[in-house]
């Protein structure tokens, strides 16, 4: 997945709730980077609000309105007048891997089919609305391996450019394992030579 230009993720989870028609509908977003995490999410507000009447959901986990991985759910509603006009929404939002779950207590007043979908999708509008994202910046992994003379220039140099440690062996020489800004990586290569003299290696991990 290199190569991708950054773009907005949720930063949090977000909620809002409306009344229409009697009917309470509770809409809860969140990040999800793939189906796993997205099934996790919907899972747990359905664990929150389990005497709901609905808890109907969509998902595009991936860029923006890409529709690589995605998934919905009526929940019971109607065909097609819950899950469709969430993931809709979702899609033209402008946001990547994002869930979100409209969790319905029925007020006694039906709504017909028009009006549930316009309801799960301004349930949907009106969180994004409020949702504060932050950018997803592609990473790649890669192993840096340096004498330890180096070690605590190389620690200010990743610091500087924001790389993620996921580990550290320290052996004959130090190794570490990070993720780096894939649009950085020729740059950090060319600052772990200098610093290291040409000493350093910088490889790839899959």
């Amino acid at each position: 997945m290199s190569g991708h230009a950054p773009f907005p993720v949720p930063a949090r989870v977000c909620r809002v709730e409306e009344t229409i028609r009697r009917s309470r509908f509770i809409t809860t977003a969140a990040r999800a980077p793939d189906a796993e995490a997205a099934h996790s999410f919907v899972a747990s507000v359905r664990d929150e609000f389990p005497d709901a009447t609905h808890n109907c959901w969509a998902f595009v986990a991936g860029p923006p309105g890409n529709t690589a991985h995605i998934g919905m759910s009526d929940d019971g509603e109607p065909h097609g007048t819950a899950g469709k006009p969430m993931l809709t929404a979702l899609l033209h939002s402008g946001v990547g891997e994002v869930v979100a779950v409209c969790t319905r207590y029925y007020g006694g007043v039906k709504l017909g089919m028009g009006g549930l979908a316009r309801a799960y999708a301004a349930g949907v509008n009106l969180v994004l609305e409020g949702l504060p994202t932050e950018m997803k910046v592609q990473r790649t992994r890669l192993r840096v391996t340096v004498g330890y003379a180096d070690v605590d220039g190389l620690q200010r140099l990743l610091a500087d450019r924001e790389v993620i440690v996921q580990d550290e062996l320290f052996g004959a020489d130090v190794v570490y394992t990070c993720l780096v800004a894939t649009a950085d990586l020729s740059v950090f290569s060319t600052d772990v030579a200098d610093l290291t003299r040409g000493q350093g290696r910088v490889e790839e991990v899959g």
